[in-house]
């Protein structure tokens, strides 16, 4: 039985350490590109005729400010269309028509576009709206972002100067990321994301994806992908990979920001990383072997396929966070030094990812030392969305099919600002949060035993499984409980 643990518990460690490592590449092509920089836009001499997409749903707190926004984007009128994607069901509808009308009268082109049936989702409501788009380009919003007046001065010439480019991301700023200590662990998780992986893949040369909003595409780029496909959770990273594998180049601009309200609730941040995560692995199952058949060169198809796959990692995780405490019992044995030995090279991969997050604070604020405190933070958080993103990956390889459940916004930016007592908060505790409350006693059980055996190098990992499990499923359960306990405005 002893050898049976061991050699599972090795297994799973060399996934992590596999994927753990390629931190420390991204690190390397980012310290080998960082001086590299884009070349300078110019200014726009003869504006084409744009598209905003606004795709929405059941967005009433937060509609309204996302339209302003649209509206107040510097670019002429008359080379400007504004498409409100609305497929909502409740009060929304009227307060999109509200604004729609007044924006008209200013002189706008400014259209409610209204589906019988929510067919297709998110990426239904984007291709039924491209039929009818007169842009050359088109740019995308979520609900939740509020896009600068200079946006399109800043994206557009890109794709003057170059015919080839079928896409231009920005960065993903936070308008909340200090309200409480999910959001600041958000913000980590996601700088890392723009700040190191799409600023180092684009430079390099390796595909990048688009991020579902706050980016622009050519029209035609979309269209001769293939259009926008509902098969996957995560249609953004589907057509990026179709477009790219048929030529397309993309631009990352990691110095254009576009400001965003993060998930102030666990739960709703739950279904986002679940959608994020199932849909990741539906659409790897999908490209990758189009990636493998095509004549891209081989370091482009090795990172493709750590880019689509790296959410593989979850189950691993579970299973290394179970087979913890047992491990406890059988070095105590000391008849298998010599694997634990073999084993300690693991710390590799948590060093690797804390120079990934350490360079992308640094890059982008000036307080990032006191910011580098929630590393561990972030390290028991990402341990503990482990049991919910392993569901939604074993979902992916299954091929179990589920509808895209949007993330409720509520116009959070103020620590004086409550999400509970709004009409989108979830009530539903997921099933998911009964495994999460039995690891976190486990764990704690792995962090007595191996204090009581001695054995304090395996406590900061104990330690770490035990806070992720308790943190999320204690505030999965108190974050349900304040959503039941007020009635929806």
């Amino acid at each position: 039985m002893e050898e049976i643990i061991l050699i599972t518990y090795m297994l799973s460690l060399g996934v992590l350490f596999v994927f753990g490592s390629h931190g420390f590449i991204m690190i390397y092509y980012y310290l080998k590109f960082r001086s590299k920089k884009l070349a300078p836009s110019d200014d726009i001499v003869s504006y084409p005729v744009v598209t905003v997409q606004l795709p929405i749903f059941n967005e009433m707190y937060v509609v309204g400010r996302l339209i302003d926004a649209a509206c107040a984007m510097v670019y002429p009128k008359d080379k400007l269309e504004i498409q409100v994607l609305d497929d909502s069901t409740d009060q929304t509808v009227e307060v999109v028509a509200g604004h729609v009308e007044r924006y008209r009268k200013q002189g706008f082109d400014i259209k409610q576009v209204r589906r019988s049936t929510r067919i297709g989702f998110k990426a239904g409501a984007l291709k039924e709206g491209l039929t009818t788009a007169r842009g050359e380009f088109v740019a995308i919003f979520d609900a939740d972002f509020v896009p600068r007046p200079d946006f399109l001065l800043k994206t557009i010439p890109h794709f003057i100067m170059d015919a080839r480019i079928g896409m231009v991301q920005t960065r993903w700023e936070h308008l909340n990321s200090e309200y409480s200590l999910l959001t600041r662990t958000q913000a980590m998780a996601l700088d890392g994301h723009f700040v190191i992986e799409q600023a180092v893949r684009n430079k390099v040369g390796f595909f990048i994806n688009f991020n579902g909003t706050a980016g622009v595409w050519r029209k035609s780029c979309i269209v001769d992908a293939g259009n926008w496909q509902s098969d996957t959770l995560t249609e953004d990273l589907d057509l990026s990979y179709r477009a790219q594998l048929r030529g397309w180049k993309f631009t990352y601009l990691n110095n254009v920001t576009s400001p965003a309200e993060l998930p102030s609730e666990i739960n709703a941040l739950k279904s986002q990383q679940f959608r994020w995560t199932k849909g990741a692995i539906e659409t790897a199952r999908k490209i990758l072997p189009h990636v493998w058949r095509s004549k891209l060169p081989l370091k482009i198809k090795i990172h493709a396929t750590f880019h689509l796959t790296n959410n593989l990692v979850f189950p691993f995780i579970v299973l290394a966070g179970i087979l913890n405490v047992p491990l406890v019992f059988v070095k105590h044995t000391g008849l298998y030094d010599s694997y634990f030995t073999m084993m300690s090279v693991g710390v590799f991969a948590f060093i690797g990812s804390f120079l990934f997050y350490l360079f992308s604070q640094k890059d982008v604020y000036r307080d990032w030392r006191r910011r580098l405190f929630l590393f561990p933070v972030f390290m028991a958080g990402s341990m503990g969305f482990a049991v919910n993103n392993s569901r939604a990956v074993i979902e992916g390889l299954f091929r179990k099919k589920s509808d895209f459940v949007r993330t409720p916004k509520y116009s959070i930016r103020e620590k004086s600002d409550s999400w509970s007592d709004k009409k989108y908060a979830p009530v539903k505790i997921n099933p998911t949060v009964i495994v999460e409350v039995v690891l976190a006693l486990y764990c704690l059980f792995g962090v007595v035993a191996s204090i009581y055996f001695l054995e304090i190098a395996a406590v900061p990992f104990q330690l770490l499984f035990f806070l992720g499990f308790a943190f999320v499923s204690a505030m999965s359960l108190k974050h349900a409980w304040l959503g039941r306990q007020v009635s929806p405005k």
